[in-house]
C-alpha cells in the first residue's frame, strides 16, 4: 500500500495533494473469508447504508448460533419468511438462494479455487448468478481477495470522488471513468480507496418557505 500511495501521489498535483491529505492507504481486505460467504455478505449490503446491512446481517448471524456464519445447506433450508424478518427484500432472498446454491454446484468457487482464477474470469463466473453484478464481484475481488488492481467504475463515490478531485461539472460515466482509470495501474484499487475518501463539500441546508 506504501507503494501505491506513492505511485498515485506521482500522477499530478492533484493526487500528491488527496494522498498527502489522505495519509498512507488503509485498504483493509478479509483474505479469510469464503466467496460464499462474502457474495451473501455483499448482497445483504446491497442499496443500503452499512448500519442497516449491519443489522440485517446480525440478524440473520442470530439464527446460527456458534456457527460463524451458516453453510449453504442451511441457507437454503431457511424458510422465507425467516429471512425477510431478518430485513432481507424478497429479491435479495432469492439472490443469496441463488448463491448457496450455486456454491454447493461449484459454480461459486471455494477460497482456494478462487485465488487461482483471474479477475475477469471471477467477474464473468459469478456475475451471471441472478441478483449478482459487476460491482458486487469487484467488491469480493477487493475485500475478499486482496487483489490489488480494481478499479470499479461503476460505482458512485469512485466516480464523484473523481469529480471532486478534478474540480469537475459533472462525473464521468462508468466507461469513462474505466478509461481514466487505466493510467492508475497496477494500483486500481488503492486509487478507490482514495477516492472514496474525498472530502465531499458540505451539505448547505435549504431555505424554508
Amino acid at each position: 500500500m506504501d507503494r501505491a500511495a506513492a505511485f498515485l501521489a506521482a500522477i499530478d498535483a492533484d493526487w500528491a495533494r488527496l494522498v498527502a491529505d489522505i495519509g498512507p492507504c488503509g485498504h483493509q481486505p478479509k483474505p479469510a473469508r469464503e466467496p460464499y460467504e462474502a457474495l451473501v455478505r455483499a448482497v445483504a449490503y446491497q442499496q443500503l447504508h452499512v448500519k442497516a446491512g449491519d443489522a440485517i446481517l446480525a440478524r440473520l448471524l442470530d439464527l446460527f448460533p456458534g456457527t460463524g456464519f451458516p453453510e449453504p445447506d442451511a441457507l437454503l433450508a431457511t424458510p422465507i419468511e425467516i429471512l425477510r424478518g431478518c430485513g432481507f427484500s424478497s429479491r435479495k432472498i432469492e439472490t443469496i438462494h441463488g448463491i448457496a446454491a450455486a456454491t454447493l454446484d461449484g459454480v461459486v468457487p471455494d477460497l482456494a479455487t478462487a485465488r487461482s482464477l483471474g479477475d475477469e474470469e471471477l467477474i464473468t463466473r459469478i456475475s451471471a448468478l441472478k441478483g449478482i453484478g459487476r460491482w458486487t464481484v469487484e467488491m469480493f475481488l477487493i475485500y475478499s481477495l486482496d487483489r490489488p488492481d480494481i478499479l470499479p467504475a461503476d460505482d458512485f463515490g469512485v466516480r464523484e470522488g473523481y469529480r471532486l478531485l478534478k474540480s469537475l461539472d459533472v462525473a464521468p460515466s462508468a466507461r469513462a471513468m474505466a478509461a481514466i482509470g487505466e493510467a492508475w495501474h497496477p494500483h486500481r484499487t488503492a486509487a478507490a480507496w482514495y477516492l472514496w475518501r474525498v472530502p465531499r463539500p458540505p451539505r448547505v441546508p435549504s431555505r424554508k418557505r
